[in-house]
């Protein structure tokens, strides 16, 4: 007798286990698997938004304002936001400048000097005169978030006689034109040197480049103009300079503050001339369009 309601029992058993596996396969059928993914075939017409099965439905009623997904109101931005962050990253990206620099004049005036002085914070006076070209590269922090890098560009003084200046004079943005205060002849030269750089580069406006003329071996007597400051800035204002420096390679006088004159001279026609661009091609929408982003992961 007992052994009959034993084995009554684990029948039952069996049956109800057996029953208990049959309705866990059709709810997983029908509703996915334990970890709440859905089938691959369900996941494929869900993706491609061509299901209708009741098995899905979003977790949250659908609302134009609101995700779908998490329910959390829709970030919308409007052509103004767009076109704030887009300058954002326009001026972000134009922190960092590279310009060309040319440093002219008659030979032996002490261009590679002066160079020398502001690049490396060095000088010497046994130096063989430049053949061609010469190259040197100078970082400036301008501030605290622009980076300026400065390609100057050492000319010969007997260049101005040959052909290749035009060359040399490419894409360059700012000049330096050097003569020698003790050599008044080479101050003479000065109008040529710039009439040279006039007619051979332009801004692209059209305008000349920003020139800085520099009185070099100013710790040494002086000849000719140079000597009256007030016929000095006449001259300057004359043939189209930005500034003028009395300038000593040897003693570091005012080498540093010529540069920064015509670099700021530079960044302002930067300024401008992208100010200008951008102006040219600003377009207005009536009605702005929006467009939305949800950080929602839940899928």
């Amino acid at each position: 007798m007992i052994e009959e309601e034993v084995l009554q029992a684990r029948t039952a058993s069996r049956r109800t286990r057996s029953e208990r596996n049959k309705r866990r396969e059709r709810y997983m059928n029908s509703n996915g698997n334990q970890n709440g993914k859905l089938h691959n075939k369900e996941k494929v017409l869900l993706e491609t938004g061509l299901t209708t099965s009741p098995i899905y439905s979003p977790p949250y009623p659908i609302d134009n304002n609101n995700c779908s997904r998490c329910g959390r109101p829709i970030e919308r931005k409007t052509n103004d936001d767009l076109q704030l962050m887009t300058s954002s990253n326009t001026i972000a990206r134009s922190k960092d400048h590279l310009y060309k620099i040319l440093v002219i004049g008659d030979l032996g005036t002490g261009k590679t000097s002066i160079i020398k002085r502001y690049v490396h914070q060095f000088f010497s006076q046994h130096y063989r005169a430049t053949i061609g070209v010469d190259f040197a590269l100078k970082v400036i922090n301008w501030d605290q978030n622009t980076l300026v890098r400065l390609q100057l560009w050492d000319i010969a003084g007997q260049e101005r006689y040959g052909n290749m200046t035009r060359v040399y004079y490419k894409e360059a943005v700012g000049a330096f034109i050097v003569f020698d205060v003790t050599r008044s002849n080479t101050f003479d030269s000065v109008s040529n040197w710039k009439a040279d750089l006039d007619s051979k580069v332009q801004l692209s406006d059209g305008s000349p480049i920003p020139c800085v003329l520099l009185a070099n071996k100013c710790d040494q007597p002086k000849e000719g103009l140079v000597a009256s400051p007030s016929r000095m800035d006449d001259y300057c204002r004359e043939k189209g300079f930005t500034a003028w420096f009395e300038t000593s390679a040897k003693e570091n006088i005012n080498i540093d503050d010529a540069a920064r004159a015509l670099v700021s001279k530079i960044l302002d026609n930067d300024a401008l001339l992208s100010n200008n661009k951008g102006d040219q091609f600003t377009l207005h929408d009536e009605t702005p369009a929006e467009k939305s982003s949800c950080t929602c992961k839940l899928f």
